[in-house]
This record gives structure tokens, sequence and C-alpha cells, in this order.
């Protein structure tokens, strides 16, 4: 059986460990036994994004040595994934070996529907769900790794699903790490601009592929509109749609 090493991402540790959770059993479904070192930590990507580079590059070092010899790692954040292909390479330029090290290991870092569309060649994981759907483009996702069809193509396969436009889709969601900390009012704005384009969609849930917009558009909703859900790509194919994970 395929082996495949997975990176669990702080917000999904912390805040939303069913999205773990699912993308174990979709890769079980898929024929692709998970495996998960407990070495892992964070990507780095917060500290980095708050201008501590020092402790990004000590925690660069770190992710390398726990994944490195892995043949692919797979992660449900796209935001993480951008860390590692992206910024390793750049945060560790000033010390060659390191950065040989973090460009080897970049090209076999993969986000969750990445992998499953783009190197298992699986569209269809066996999914459900009788009703509407529509799909925000997260900007990690969508900019820094050029995914876009393939979370579209899982949700197309899934049986009586469909699949409806989101206006505004690729606009950010307002969360962006420290952004929504630092900048409250106008992260509080974008969502829920956010927001208004999904009610108006007219879809039954809204799913996306990021950590970090799945707290911050669930949250907004749980607040204003609780009877409108937000889920993560993976949990929606494992659950078959019928549940929000919103705060679990």
């Amino acid at each position: 059986m395929k082996e495949v090493s997975l990176f669990i991402p702080c917000t999904v540790d912390l805040f939303a460990p069913r999205i773990g959770e699912a993308v174990v059993e979709i890769l079980r479904r898929v024929g692709v036994k998970p495996v998960y070192h407990e070495a892992q930590t964070c990507c780095g990507q917060p500290a980095m994004n708050a201008g501590y580079r020092e402790e990004a590059k000590k925690v660069a070092k770190h992710f390398i040595s726990v994944f490195e010899r892995d043949e692919a790692i797979v992660s449900p954040a796209g935001s993480c994934v951008c860390m590692v292909r992206d910024h390793y390479p750049e945060i560790l330029e000033g010390e060659p070996e390191w950065r040989r090290r973090a460009e080897a290991l970049a090209p076999r870092v993969y986000e969750f529907s990445q992998y499953l569309v783009d190197v298992l060649k699986v569209e269809d994981v066996g999914a459900s769900f009788a009703g509407k759907v529509t799909y925000h483009e997260s900007c990690h996702i969508l900019r820094g790794l050029g995914v876009s069809e393939q979370p579209k193509k899982l949700l197309r396969a899934v049986k009586g699903a469909q699949l409806i436009p989101l206006n505004n889709a690729d606009s950010c969601c307002g969360f962006g790490g420290e952004f929504a900390n630092d900048f409250p009012d106008i992260s509080e704005s974008m969502v829920r601009d956010k927001t208004a384009d999904f009610l108006e969609s007219g879809a039954d849930l809204l799913i996306l592929n990021e950590p970090g917009c799945f707290l911050n558009i669930g949250g907004y909703l749980n607040r204003n509109h609780p009877g409108k859900k937000v889920m993560h790509l993976a949990a929606f194919l494992a659950t078959d749609g019928k549940e929000s994970e919103y705060g679990n």
C-alpha cells in the first residue's frame, strides 16, 4: 500500500481536529496509508509573518529534519504548504546546506486536493450530498499554489451535490493570520462581504480548503447566521456533508 506523510497544521490540531481526521479517512478510502510523525510541530508561518525570522528558521529546520525522508507530505492547509515550498528556501538563503535540503523537500509537499487529483489521479472519493454547495478560493491555495480546479473536480464528483458559482469567490475572507488580529475592523468587513456572497448564492454549504478561512468565516456565521454552515473540503468529503465541523 502506498504511504504518505501527514502534516497537520496548528489551527487544525488546536481548533478543528475533525479536519485532520477526515484527511486520514479519505486517504485510507482511496487506498493510501497515512503516516503521522509525532515529532512534527508548526511550519513556522506565524513566526515569519510576525517578523521573527530567526525563530521561523529554527522551526523550518525542524520541519525539514522530520519530513525530508518522506516521498510525499500532504497537508489540509495551503498556507502551510506555501510556507514550506516558497519561504523555506528564502529564509534559509544564508545557510547553503539547509537551503539545499529545503529545495529538495519542497516539490514533495502537497495541499490535500492537489495530492488527490494531481498525484493520485482521483476525483470521486465515494462521497454524496443532496444539496447545493459553493466554493471559496482561499488566497494561499489559489495564488500561492495555483490550485483552483482540483477542489472543484472533487466537488463535482460528489453524488447528488450541485456545485454553484460564488460571486467574488477569489476575494479574501479577511483572515490573513496576523492581519485579522491587527486589523479586526477591516477583517470583520471582509468576512461580512464574503458571507453576503455566500448567502446570495443560495448554497446550502460553503466549502473551502484552508483552516484559517474555515475558522474566520465559520466564526462569523456562527455569530450572525447560525443556520448557515461552512466546511473544509476534507470534512465534507468524509462526512457526506451532513454536519458542520465548526467549533470541533
